[in-house]
C-alpha cells in the first residue's frame, strides 16, 4: 500500500483524492464485514493501512479545509485498557469523514466531559471489553448529564460484553455492535441534528 500511495503522489494525484479513495475502501470493507464476507482480522488490517495512509497524507493536506461529517469523542472507559475494538471504530469513523478525538484507554469521566466541551462534539463513543466497564460507562453518562451536555450529545456504547441491558443500565442512547454500526449511528444522529 505504501508503494501505491507513493506512486500516486509522484504521478501528481491530489492527496485529498487518495484519501477519498481510501475512505471508500474502508466503507467497502465495512460492508463486507457486515455481510460476513470479511472478518475482524480484515477490519484490523484495513484499519492499520488506513492509519498509515492518513499519517502519510496529513502533512500534505495541512491547511486545506477538510469537510467533516461531525465531531466524535471516543475512548475506553476508566478501568479498562483494551483498545483494539475502539481503534477499529475510530478508524472506521475517520474513514467515514468524522473528526474523531480519541482519548485512548482508561479514561476518567471528567476527561470525556472536558473533551466534549473543548471540541463541541455531538457524539460520544464509549468502549469497554471488561464487565467492570459497565459502572464507569454509567458514571461517564452521568458526568455528561451533570455537566449539562446531554441534550446535545448522543452516546453510544461498544465492546464485547456490552448488551442492550448494559446500554439501558448506563443510560446511553445506543449500542454500537461493530464499527459499521457505529458509523450508522453517528450518521443518523448528525443528520437528525442538521
Amino acid at each position: 500500500m505504501d508503494a501505491l500511495v507513493e506512486e500516486l503522489l509522484r504521478d501528481g494525484t491530489d492527496p485529498s483524492s487518495v484519501l477519498a479513495e481510501c475512505r471508500e475502501g474502508m466503507r467497502l470493507v465495512g460492508e463486507r464485514y457486515e455481510a460476513t464476507d470479511y472478518y475482524v482480522s480484515d477490519l484490523m488490517m484495513a484499519s492499520t493501512i488506513f492509519k498509515k495512509v492518513i499519517a502519510r497524507l496529513e502533512p500534505l493536506t495541512a491547511g486545506q479545509a477538510a469537510a467533516t461529517r461531525g465531531k466524535v469523542v471516543a475512548g475506553t472507559v476508566k478501568g479498562d485498557i483494551h483498545d483494539i475494538g475502539k481503534d477499529l471504530v475510530v478508524s472506521t469513523l475517520r474513514a467515514a469523514g468524522y473528526d474523531v478525538t480519541d482519548l485512548g484507554i482508561n479514561v476518567e469521566p471528567r476527561a470525556f466531559v472536558q473533551t466534549l466541551e473543548d471540541t463541541g462534539a455531538s457524539v460520544l463513543a464509549l468502549s469497554g471489553l471488561l464487565t467492570i466497564s459497565f459502572d464507569p460507562m454509567k458514571e461517564t453518562v452521568e458526568a455528561v448529564e451533570a455537566a449539562g451536555l446531554r441534550p446535545g450529545v448522543k452516546i453510544m456504547l461498544g465492546g464485547g460484553p456490552v448488551t442492550e441491558s448494559v446500554r439501558v443500565y448506563a443510560g446511553a442512547d445506543a449500542l454500537g455492535a461493530d464499527p459499521p454500526a457505529a458509523v450508522r449511528l453517528a450518521d443518523g444522529w448528525t443528520e437528525a441534528a442538521r
